[in-house]
């Protein structure tokens, strides 16, 4: 009799291959599926003779194929693709047999499929997976969400394959229904932010400061070295020193137009639904649609001019403030996310905890860093923390960082270099800390034109006015109901 695997996978394009590689490494039998059936015994002969990996050419024989309870990873493309292998899959399981998502599903997506797996008593897990080919093959950040009873039965495992750090594994249950997919959500957002202020920093020191490519590799370098320590600033370096077949620098062939695949935007609009600003998120993907225009751009360009000034100044002195503004726009990035997730947990239900997301990115995922490492502390100190903008650590390194960052900023503009993010991210936080806002004057222009009436600073909040401004300048008409 041939043994039962004790996992299955569905989907064998990159991740999923290595997610097999990994589980197998660590002991576990898996049986494999693929949509097209010619890339199982592909996979099999690349992996070479094993006998933990089962390939199957069916769905039939590959449910056939696993121990009851079943236990099952799909890696396959979001949308309409899982939706259709679960309407050929659920109908082959039984009541306790386990599902797991493990691509980049919506999450609200995710909550409609937790519920509809239900009604057969199957259990249903979104799980976010970063950290790419390697982190799949090595140990990725697992986000996982869904049924809690489901995660305690696959929990040993993926505990197994995932990323440690501290002695941490990089894999918890975050919370029920669509939870983890929402936070892989957001880690994808706030991922958009950490290229585009890395981006924005080679651009100044391109245009504006005038370094080649090799000039600014031990710069990024020396910043991985420090506060900045993180795997996207490591491999800028790496990007910065590598040449093509004519040793002219690889980077500067590359077209100036960025891809996306939409958790970027799905972040955006999120925080749009939620009511807490991404406006850093939002900023990086609306560089990289206004990236994608390329010949309007350069049509642009010669009706417009191009305006790009040298920035005169000691380089040292212009790093060290470059340095200091990408710092400050990176804590108010982490920042807008984790009080998106304190929102989004509120209003779904979800009792996110901040600490232990931070913890799970801390190794494996795409945007590990030094970073998180204090932000895993603030949230695990003050669990309530509203924002980490006002963390004693961070308020420090915002204030400290603040006179470069500002230099930064308008030393760009002055120049002509496009810095979205520095320049929103400025903005939020002057905006954060304001205790009075030019939002009065909205309310007024609201209720002028359309009666949505206002609160008054000298009566407490919740009592609302109208007042018929174009008459007698704001005579009194009572309270009335906002609008």
């Amino acid at each position: 009799m041939i043994d039962k695997a004790d996992v299955g996978l569905i989907g064998l394009a990159v991740m999923g291959c290595n997610l097999v590689l990994n589980l197998e490494d660590h002991g576990y039998r898996v049986a494999v599926f693929n949509r097209t059936v010619e890339r199982v015994d592909e996979f099999l002969d690349d992996a070479g003779a094993s006998r933990s990996i089962i390939g199957t050419h069916s769905l039939d024989s590959f449910v056939a194929a696993l121990e009851k309870p079943r236990k099952i990873i799909a890696m396959i493309k979001a949308g309409a693709p899982v939706d259709a292998l679960l309407d050929a899959l659920l109908p082959l399981l039984d009541p306790g047999d386990i599902v797991v998502d493990g691509g980049n599903s919506l999450f609200t997506d995710t909550e409609r499929r937790v519920a509809r797996a239900a009604e057969d008593g199957i259990h249903y897990l979104g799980i976010g997976i970063s950290g790419g080919e390697e982190g799949a093959r090595f140990g990725p950040s697992m986000m996982p969400g869904g049924s809690l009873e489901a995660w305690d039965r696959v929990k040993d495992m993926l505990e197994d394959i995932a990323a440690v750090a501290q002695g941490e594994p990089c894999a918890t249950w975050l919370g029920p229904g669509g939870s983890g997919h929402f936070v892989k959500m957001v880690h994808n957002g706030i991922e958009y932010g950490d290229m585009q202020v890395i981006a924005e920093a080679y651009d100044i020191m391109r245009r504006g400061f005038g370094m080649t490519p090799a000039e600014m590799q031990p710069v990024f370098a020396e910043w991985n070295r420090g506060r900045l320590d993180s795997f996207l600033i490591e491999i800028t370096a790496d990007i910065m020193g590598t040449t093509d077949d004519d040793g002219e620098p690889l980077v500067d062939i590359v077209l100036d137009a960025a891809g996306q695949k939409g958790t970027g935007k799905w972040t955006v609009i999120a925080s749009m639904e939620e009511s807490a600003p991404a406006t850093l998120v939002a900023e990086a993907v609306y560089a990289r649609i206004i990236s994608e225009n390329v010949e309007e751009r350069i049509a642009a360009g010669t009706v417009l001019g191009t305006m790009v000034r040298p920035i005169e100044g000691e380089r040292a002195r212009l790093i060290a403030d470059l340095e200091d503004a990408l710092y400050a726009s990176k804590i108010v990035s982490y920042a807008q996310g984790f009080m998106l997730f304190a929102a989004a947990s509120e209003q779904h239900e979800w009792s996110l905890d901040p600490g232990t997301i931070a913890s799970l990115w801390r190794s494996g995922a795409i945007i590990r860093s030094q970073f998180l490492n204090e932000i895993t502390t603030a949230f695990r100190v003050r669990p309530g923390l509203p924002s980490l903008m006002i963390d004693s650590f961070f308020a420090e390194a915002l204030l400290v960082a603040e006179p470069g960052w500002r230099r930064t900023v308008t030393r760009a503009l002055e120049a002509g270099v496009p810095i979205p993010a520095y320049a929103s991210a400025l903005s939020f936080f002057d905006g954060y800390r304001s205790p009075r806002l030019p939002a009065n004057l909205i309310q007024a222009q609201r209720d002028s034109f359309g009666a949505h009436t206002y609160e008054r600073v000298d009566r407490p909040r919740g009592e609302f006015f109208h007042s018929d401004w174009s008459t007698d300048h704001g005579r009194d008409e009572g309270e009335g109901a906002p609008s």
